[in-house]
């Protein structure tokens, strides 16, 4: 088939020798965005196309192998298409809008199967495990935005027909259908699970060892009924522990720790491990301890691990000095970015034995040394081929393999072998030198085409040049033209697996093609099964033995081999494990039976334990009339004979049995707010075990405003207050910045009381927190060491109009504010009017200090503002409008005796402040001076480096005397009347 170049297709049909143009539409330019090939019938092609504008797409069909195209529009933008792995002409279709379509007749016909879908994440079904060919498994998010793993048939995937295998939600981009396996983790209460399925039963807990903690598990291989996973322990960083399963892909034992990772693009994650194809049970990982990476081979699927063994000569039969224990072979384990070339090590399914790689001798894996080494005989014995990388391609089962230098200049020679690497010729592919950028080789393994595609300059078109073996072969290999070969393992041991194996391969001296009936497996005879074909059982590991040569495994601390498993249930057996299991897919018979001591046990009556009752959706907080699905789960103990007395703290109580085992939740629906307490418990004969769980059940919060005086004294105490709709007791939770300050202070009340020790301003921030529901307020205060403050009061018509909310007092108070300053001509910024909350209507004026003179100190005493003030109020200049003309006038409060009447003289005024100051003067002289305090009382003035303060009070004898209120410098107020002074003086 061919190729893109720049929106054109090409199509070769004699094996690339020469290339036609295929025109799709005749006249008009097409845009080629992607093309897919059926897996099962390479003749049925589908082209994505869209338009220059980008507005549409199209699909061009072929079923010809691209003879001949027919165009099929489409209303949606295709953003991958996926083949049914068995049924040619079944295709579904990802979009860009994350919907999923489905085509029974090549693309022609397109029916919506479901939306919020998550990319990648979709799989047909599993041929020999599902038992619906069309069945289809789909992550996709619901309308409440969680992630579910649902399935249904192409045909009918309504959402009255969607099967939700598993109840709850999933974490998003976490469902794998692979093999027999279905796996996803869901994480709740900060908490990640990881499930299984097995053949499409029902989902289990992946068991691992108790004290792995996993921080992330990526699934490496699911091959011969079991699984290899990789799991990233609470205290690894940059590596990896792997793990083997028993069939069902239930229970984990360590196989080989501190395997390399990186992290990719995208947050992928890559493990140092690779399958070798071509024989069963054989891997290959990278090991990293103390920043040292050396690579590893195991043959028996991670239940012994050896270092690879250096080849004694190099390329050019010089000695390599590279001696074990202190030297070995290394190879990088890394995937090709390209899809079109190989990747670091290269194996194939059909040629067993053959493992080509870059790597280096030494003590460990060194980054950029990248020299290439070969094995026919599975790792056993290795030769270096290059000193550089090469890209690797094998053709004809491996007869030939093919290798072009990794490189980014321009290349026209490529290297071949015909003998499996023991000797390489050298071949001009092309006239010109090309940047190459891939190789491609013909369907089929027995191929001797192959293509490399490249370009000569970075702006030129691309080159293909065609590279055919087959007339290097002038015949077919005949049974005298093999050899055969046994696997071993490092130690020279033929029994592998349970059996020994022999392959068949070519000659050396042999010229001929293999072709397509050739196959590699010749023999395989069975052993004995001995130590060495079974490996530690779930909850054991491997201790080294000072009296044997083999590994003991023995029970973790935390595991008792006796207990019965959680699901064993009454009248049932089970097996206590001995701590070993034979290793999966290993054939071997008779001999040694290591669990043949296996014990069959009844399983006992077991009490309830680890009870559990939460909210579906793992929520606490719910709103009044909410439907609430309450979950119980039982991690052990008999369920059969269990009841469950569930109490959901209103007033409703029922007794359940089989609640845990049929996973129903119980529905239920709170009509007052509070707090309410759900137990469970769960009883049998042999125990009981109970479950609370604390509702909250609350409306939603609709305002929240900080309410704080905005001019505060030094050191002052102050009291914020947070008002708060609807108001929930006991059930919201106030956090309180001061400052510049990170860590919040908390409060169950809706006010704190604090002091500032520094002027300035300092804003306030507090968010009242009530079950799902979060409202915040902020205000910015300034804090001064000197201020006045004048209580103010209104005519009392306006408390007939007085809402009493926040934005009401605000406006109020800016209308005080504007009207004083137009008429007195202080300066607005100099006076802030704070209206208080409540009836009677009051406010308090705060009359601020203009920045100081350098040349002369400010006395407050003589201040004319205070005078001007009181003026216009008591000549009744300040007032404003209500609806219906109703006209409101501001005066000055008598702080003594409550509010005054509206136009009340001040004459006494100053001469009352005055007296008043003298009588604080000789107050606070006598007691600087004599120290003495009146039983009872506590006296707040202080002094500070030995100097007087100025202080003034608003004491009066006369109800029709206005006063005012100075902070001082220690940021204290006083406000003590003249016969309190006196008794002061006196005592």
């Amino acid at each position: 088939m061919g190729k893109v170049l720049e929106s054109s297709l090409w199509r070769s049909s004699d094996f690339g020798t020469s290339y036609t143009k295929l025109t799709l539409q005749p006249g008009v330019t097409t845009v080629i965005d992607n093309f897919y090939i059926c897996p099962t019938n390479k003749r049925k092609v589908i082209l994505v196309s869209s338009s220059l504008s980008d507005r549409d797409q199209s699909l061009f069909l072929s079923a010809d192998e691209g003879a001949t195209f027919q165009k099929q529009p489409i209303p949606f933008f295709v953003e991958t298409l996926i083949f049914h792995p068995k049924e040619e002409d079944k295709v579904l279709a990802y979009t860009k809008e994350s919907k999923l379509y489905v085509s029974s007749d090549l693309g022609k016909k397109w029916t919506l199967l479901q939306e919020r879908v998550t990319k990648d994440h979709v799989f047909w079904s599993v041929s020999g495990v599902d038992a619906d060919p069309d069945l289809v498994h789909v992550e996709a998010q619901d309308l409440g935005g969680d992630f579910r793993y649902v399935t249904c048939a192409i045909h009918n995937c309504s959402e009255k027909m969607l099967t939700a295998p598993f109840a709850g939600p999933i974490d998003h981009g976490s469902l794998t259908v692979q093999d027999d396996y279905i796996f996803f983790k869901a994480t709740s209460a900060n908490r990640t699970k990881y499930y299984v399925s097995y053949r499409r039963n029902e989902f289990v807990l992946m068991k691992l060892p108790k004290y792995a903690l996993p921080k992330d598990l990526q699934i490496i291989s699911t091959d011969e009924s079991q699984v290899f996973v990789a799991v990233q322990e609470w205290y690894q960083m940059d590596t990896y522990n792997l793990y083997q399963s028993d069939p069902r892909g239930v229970r984990y034992a360590l196989v080989l720790q501190d395997v390399r990772s990186s992290r990719q693009a995208e947050e992928s994650v890559l493990i140092d491990i690779l399958e070798v194809r071509g024989v069963k049970g054989v891997f290959l990982a990278n090991q990293k301890i103390d920043g040292k990476v050396m690579t590893l081979i195991t043959y028996n699927k991670g239940r012994d691990w050896d270092y690879l063994r250096p080849p004694s000569m190099d390329m050019n039969g010089k000695p390599t000095n590279c001696k074990p224990p202190d030297c070995h072979l290394h190879l990088h384990l890394r995937w090709a970015d390209n899809p079109y070339v190989s990747g670091t090590v290269h194996t194939k399914d059909t040629a067993p034995g053959l493992i080509m790689g870059a790597g280096n001798l030494g003590s460990q894996l060194v980054e950029y040394k990248e020299e290439m080494y070969i094995t026919s005989d599975c790792g056993h014995t290795w030769r270096q081929v290059f000193e550089e990388e090469h890209h690797i391609l094998y053709l004809d089962h491996g007869g030939v393999i093919v290798a072009i230098k990794d490189t980014s200049i321009p290349l026209k020679i490529l290297k071949f072998s015909v003998d499996e690497g023991l000797t390489w010729s050298t071949h001009n592919f092309t006239s010109t030198s090309v940047f190459v950028d891939g190789l491609l080789s013909e369907p089929g393994d027995e191929t001797l085409v192959m293509t490399v595609f490249g370009h000569i300059s970075f702006r030129s078109d691309w080159e293909l040049v065609k590279v055919d073996f087959r007339p290097s072969f002038s015949r077919q290999c005949s049974e005298e033209d093999y050899s055969s070969w046994e696997l071993s393992n490092l130690q020279g041991d033929h029994c592998i697996m349970g059996q020994q194996r022999s392959f068949r391969k070519r000659k050396s001296t042999s010229w001929c093609i293999k072709g397509r009936s050739f196959t590699s497996a010749l023999t395989s005879r069975v052993c004995e099964c001995r130590d060495s074909d079974f490996l530690c059982d779930y909850g054991f590991e491997r201790s080294p033995s000072s009296e044997s040569s083999t590994n003991k495994c023995s029970a973790n601390f935390w595991f008792n081999p006796l207990s019965p498993p959680d699901d064993c249930a009454l009248g049932q057996t089970y097996t206590s494990s001995l701590g070993y299991r034979k290793v999966v897919s290993n054939v071997c018979e008779g001999g040694v039976d290591m669990q043949q001591s296996q014990v069959q046990l009844q399983c006992p009556l077991t009490p309830p334990r680890g009870l559990q009752v939460s909210i579906q959706g793992e929520a606490v907080a719910v709103r009044p009339g909410e439907d609430v699905l309450f979950v119980v789960r039982q991690e052990q103990g008999d369920v059969l004979t269990t009841k469950y007395q569930v109490d959901l703290g209103d007033g409703f109580k029922a007794m359940y049995v089989n609640l845990t085992l049929t996973g129903e939740p119980i529905r239920h629906r709170y009509e007052s707010p509070g707090i309410y307490r759900v137990s469970v418990r769960a009883e049998n004969t042999a125990g009981h075990d109970e479950a609370v769980l604390f509702v909250q059940v609350n409306s939603p919060l609709q305002a929240l405003y900080l309410e704080v005086v905005p001019v505060i004294g030094l050191n002052q105490e102050v009291n914020l207050t947070a008002v708060l709709l609807p108001l929930n007791p006991n059930l919201t939770v106030f956090y309180w910045w001061i400052g510049h300050s990170l860590q919040p202070l908390l409060s169950l009340d809706n006010s704190v009381t604090t002091r500032f020790s520094d002027t300035g301003d300092v804003r306030v921030t507090v968010q009242a927190a009530c079950g799902n529901s979060v409202l915040q307020d902020s205000r910015v205060l300034r804090v001064l060491d000197q201020f006045q403050v004048m209580p103010l009061q209104f005519s009392k018509e306006l408390d007939a109009y007085n809402p009493n909310t926040p934005e009401w007092r605000e406006d109020v108070g800016l209308v005080v504010t504007r009207l004083l300053s137009k008429e007195t001509s202080v300066p607005q910024e100099l006076l802030v009017t704070v209206v208080k909350p409540g009836l009677p209507t009051l406010a308090d004026l705060y009359v601020l200090l203009p920045p100081p003179r350098p040349t002369r100190k400010r006395s407050l005493s003589s201040d004319k503002r205070l005078a001007a003030i009181q003026q216009v109020l008591n000549a009744q200049k300040i007032s404003f409008l209500l609806q219906g003309g109703v006209r409101v006038l501001v005066a000055l409060r008598h702080t003594g005796t409550g509010a005054e009447q509206l136009g009340g003289g001040g004459g006494y005024w100053a001469v009352v402040v005055l007296f008043v100051i003298g009588l604080f003067a000789a107050g606070a002289f006598i007691l600087y001076k004599f120290k003495r305090k009146r039983p009872g009382r506590t006296v707040y003035a202080q002094m500070h480096n030995e100097k007087e303060q100025e202080m003034t009070s608003p004491v009066s004898h006369s109800e029709d005397v206005q006063g005012a209120v100075q902070g001082n410098h220690s940021g204290v107020v006083l406000s003590i009347n003249s016969r309190e002074m006196h008794s002061y003086l006196v005592s």
